[in-house]
């Protein structure tokens, strides 16, 4: 059974553990049943594709995915890592920073 995540499609993450500490990125890709999400310029890796009709082949780099606790959200004031928090405003629910208290958007 897949959870439910509070980092979505779109948001800005810093990478807090592994090789990438410290980079940031746009999230391009949530995959819930394995816990892990692609972050653009963040683990990139290197595959030999062998060419077909439609593929002319070669070294290919592209994001590989990174694991969801491996990643924290940017807070929009401070730009240091965040936990989230939700807020009530008239009768929408909405992500809040608790570093700062500012909305995310």
């Amino acid at each position: 059974m897949s959870q439910k995540f509070k980092i979505k499609k779109g948001d800005n993450v810093i990478v807090t553990t592994g090789r990438d500490k410290g980079r940031t990125g746009e999230v391009l890709e949530v995959i819930p049943a394995a816990s892990k999400l692609k972050v653009q310029g963040v683990n990139m890796v290197k595959r030999h594709r062998r060419a077909t009709q439609t593929n002319p082949g070669g070294i290919e780099q592209f994001e590989a995915p990174i694991h969801i606790s491996n990643v924290a959200h940017i807070d929009p004031e401070s730009g240091s890592a965040t936990r989230i928090g939700y807020t009530v405003t008239d009768g929408k629910k909405e992500r809040i920073a608790k570093k700062s208290g500012k909305a995310i958007a």
